[in-house]
């Protein structure tokens, strides 16, 4: 008995150099991974295309365009103060950030699977043994055990790192998505933004028109008064400056509907979040694209996509481990004895030693099918990630075709104005020296404020469209700003720090 202690060590050196030799005999079973090609064009189509809206150039260190804050491009205090309360109190991208912290635990739920799992199950157990065994019929003994069992499963076929890669690469993924999630709620935000002011400057605009038709009514009251004018003529009016007026009052169903989403972006009660008029700043800022290659770089669902194909190459590997058989070292060890007194001795002591195995010999096909599911699944992540980089170019066109398209529309559109301007002027002329009747005067006013209309649309498109590019180009998010398998690592141990705490 006194060799017992050197014998159980015997065995534990035994175990440790079967572990050693398996971690040196260890490989991971599964595909490399290799980032997808994408189609990529040479250039953007649009970049170049002749507009008066400024030159399409590559970004360089030297562009004025903040990269940081993208909005801040736009030199417009107000809005700046909005964006930043929405990266604080956004509640989306809370949701977002919170996602990202429980993908990381998911890191450190597998981490932990390196390390041997050990346990303790005290018990007191007071039993009787049946009258059919024997001699000690009717015996009753009290069983006091305090055993300790530890086991450790080497990762012999990559099993538990294809697990960590599988979930490091959704967490990035998870990192990404909360990128998108922000960027997206940036751009939604400027787009409400810009579309209040476009119904601010509509407002202007019909509250100036509301004025001067409001003269034209006076003046045909004064002509009627003093014989030299008609009723109808007054009519006319009355029913234009109603008509105008009732447009002009209409526009605050839209503006409050603006002003309450950008309540809920930035976090803040719509009751109690209000914002003041102001006039539509019309030139958006000279945007820097980059070579179209940079796009795969600079969009943070491009990064997510590829990260989830990443994680569909991990689970192949996990898929085919099933194949080989798992190992498991244990070892128990502890104390059992039949009387409390002596349960704490030395002669109490009890331990076992030893590896196990475990191969699945038949299953009907089971592991095939699995693994041909995730090989099917990864060829989906792939499809996915290469619609989402042409979804990317196709945006980036659309938008820069709206811009170019946009301006050359806007200066059309404001020589259009001029032109009504004229007209309306020749037609008050004729009208008051009594040439034509004032139905021409009625006709080149409404003519007049559509055309204003249109061109305050026009301009407000254009800002909208100047918001999607720099959405579409990912703001100012790079993919080097995503988390690498170190820094994933990193920040899990910190959790874990902070969780011992």
């Amino acid at each position: 008995m006194a060799r017992e202690p050197s014998q159980f060590a015997f065995y534990v050196a035994r175990c440790g150099l079967v572990a050693a030799t398996v971690l040196l005999a260890a490989c991971n079973i599964g595909p490399q991974y290799a980032r997808p090609s994408a189609p990529v064009p040479p250039a953007y189509k649009e970049a170049g295309t002749p507009n008066t809206y400024g030159e399409w150039k590559p970004a360089n260190p030297s562009d004025t365009t903040a990269r940081g804050k993208w909005w801040e491009a736009y030199n417009d205090p107000q809005l700046n103060a909005l964006e930043e309360q929405l990266n604080i109190s956004n509640q989306n991208i809370a949701a977002s950030a919170a996602a990202v912290q429980a993908a990381r635990a998911l890191i450190r739920e597998a981490r932990t699977q390196y390390l041997p799992t050990v346990t303790v199950n005290p018990s007191i157990t007071n039993s009787r043994i049946s009258t059919g065994l024997g001699r000690q019929i009717g015996v009753t003994y009290t069983n006091y055990s305090l055993p300790f069992e530890a086991s450790w499963e080497p990762d012999l076929w990559g099993r538990i790192r294809n697990t960590v890669r599988s979930n490091t690469a959704a967490a990035q993924a998870t990192a990404a998505d909360l990128e998108n999630v922000r960027l997206s709620a940036q751009s939604d935000l400027a787009t409400d933004y810009y579309e209040l002011r476009a119904q601010d400057a509509l407002k202007q605009l019909l509250d100036s028109t509301v004025n001067a038709y409001q003269e034209s009514l006076d003046l045909n009251r004064d002509l009627l008064t003093s014989g030299l004018g008609a009723d109808e003529a007054v009519a006319q009016a009355e029913a234009q400056l109603k008509a105008t007026e009732a447009q002009d009052m209409n526009l605050g169903v839209l503006r409050a509907q603006y002003e309450h989403a950008i309540a809920l972006l930035t976090g803040q009660p719509a009751s109690s979040f209000t914002l003041s008029a102001d006039t539509l700043h019309a030139d958006p800022p000279s945007i820097p694209l980059g070579v179209p290659a940079q796009l795969l770089e600079r969009r943070p669902d491009i990064a997510a996509a590829e990260r989830l194909v990443a994680q569909a190459n991990a689970q192949i590997g996990l898929a085919k481990v099933a194949y080989y058989p798992a190992i498991t070292l244990g070892a128990t060890a502890g104390l059992q004895a039949l009387s409390m007194a002596n349960w704490l001795t030395w002669p109490s002591r009890i331990w076992s030693v030893g590896p196990t195995l475990a191969e699945t010999l038949f299953d009907g096909g089971l592991r095939r099918a699995t693994v041909q599911q995730f090989q099917a699944t990864y060829d989906q992540t792939v499809a996915n990630y290469r619609e989402t980089v042409l979804t990317a170019f196709q945006q980036v066109e659309d938008n820069l075709a709206s811009l170019r398209i946009l301006t050359q529309v806007i200066e059309q559109q404001d020589s259009a104005i001029e032109s009504a301007r004229r007209s309306l002027r020749e037609a008050e002329v004729r009208y008051k020296s009594g040439l034509d009747p004032y139905l021409n005067v009625l006709a080149a006013q409404t003519v007049l404020l559509s055309i204003q209309q249109t061109a305050v649309d026009f301009r407000a498109q254009r800002m909208l469209a100047s918001v999607q590019l720099i959405k579409a180009l990912g703001g100012s998010w790079d993919s080097s700003r995503l988390p690498g398998d170190k820094d994933m690592a990193a920040k899990v141990a910190d959790a874990n720090r902070a969780t011992h705490r």
